[in-house]
């Protein structure tokens, strides 16, 4: 079966209309670099006819200021070179009514981040919280935001590349698609566990596991895309759906995170969550008016 593992810039056209994506510019705000972020895809582009942000990771590009970005890792640069983008986009609908703010595309096919020496000194944990408060701010400001996982989600790189996204869709695991915060190999390393226990655990605890049929159990992805051409429609659907969330006022409980955690108690993938929110709500009632203004 084809995949697109690997191939975030070609999937763009797969997505948007023929002959409409424009890198480089977003806004009033043009990405004139080469040599800044290259890994980094972003532009502007038409689906169904709406204008739309376009921000993707490129696997064949490779940062030479940077060696450990390849492969489609999201190094410093590329970091905030799509917050960068993302706050063009605001930029550009700021004067515009909720319902008119372009929508943000995500392609999602990164194996991480880059986390060398280098950049950890430099602060790679700024670029990446930058570009999740980007689109956490767009998000709120009303854009629709949709992440379609192409390839791989894997780790730091998926957190701010995908998860704060409205909603996540994902092609299924027969074109090779990977969601997890990391192998089970080096779980079983970090907590000092065998293997096969764990492999045995994912079995019935999607936590563990690993592919998008676990992370749609825990509510993280929307909808598993069975086509590449089901791509394009499965993504406007969701930017439709999300604009009429948004509206309605049920954008916290249907979208983002929120909406992710409710799903996945209604599928069985989270059902301790709803008891450890119910048990913190009733700690903090016990102890509320401790907290509450004193009147003069």
């Amino acid at each position: 079966m084809e995949t697109l593992l690997g191939q975030g810039r070609a999937a763009i056209d797969l997505i948007v209309d023929a002959g409409s994506f424009t890198e480089g510019t977003v806004g009033a705000r043009t990405f004139d670099d080469p040599d800044f972020g290259p890994g980094a895809v972003v532009g502007t582009a038409q689906l169904d006819g709406e204008t739309v942000t376009v921000i993707a990771s490129d696997a064949e590009a490779f940062n030479e200021k940077f060696p450990v970005v390849y492969s489609g890792i999201i190094g410093m640069e590329e970091g905030y070179k799509m917050a960068q983008a993302v706050y063009a986009t605001l930029a550009a609908d700021a004067e515009k009514e909720a319902a008119r703010k372009r929508a943000i595309v995500l392609i999602v096919d990164t194996p991480g981040n880059g986390p060398g020496k280098v950049e950890e000194l430099f602060g790679m944990n700024k670029a990446t919280g930058a570009y999740q408060l980007a689109l956490a701010e767009a998000r709120l400001a009303g854009h629709p935001i949709v992440a379609m996982v192409v390839g791989r989600a894997i780790s730091g790189a998926f957190l701010c590349h995908g998860l704060q996204a409205d909603r996540i869709l994902s092609l299924t695991s027969e074109f090779q698609t990977m969601i997890h915060v990391m192998p089970i190999t080096s779980v079983s390393r970090i907590i000092k566990k065998d293997v096969e226990l764990l492999e045995e655990l994912a079995k019935a605890n999607p936590v563990f596991a690993a592919g998008p049929a676990f992370f749609y159990k825990l509510g993280g992805v929307e909808r598993l895309v069975e086509s590449i051409d089901g791509m394009r429609p499965a993504i406007a659907a969701q930017i439709a759906d999300i604009r009429k969330a948004k509206s309605d006022g049920a954008a916290t409980a249907l979208t983002g995170p929120r909406g992710r955690g409710a799903l996945g108690a209604e599928r069985g993938g989270r059902t301790v969550r709803p008891k450890v929110q119910e048990l913190l709500r009733a700690e903090f009632a016990a102890v509320e008016d401790r907290f509450r203004p004193r009147a003069n």
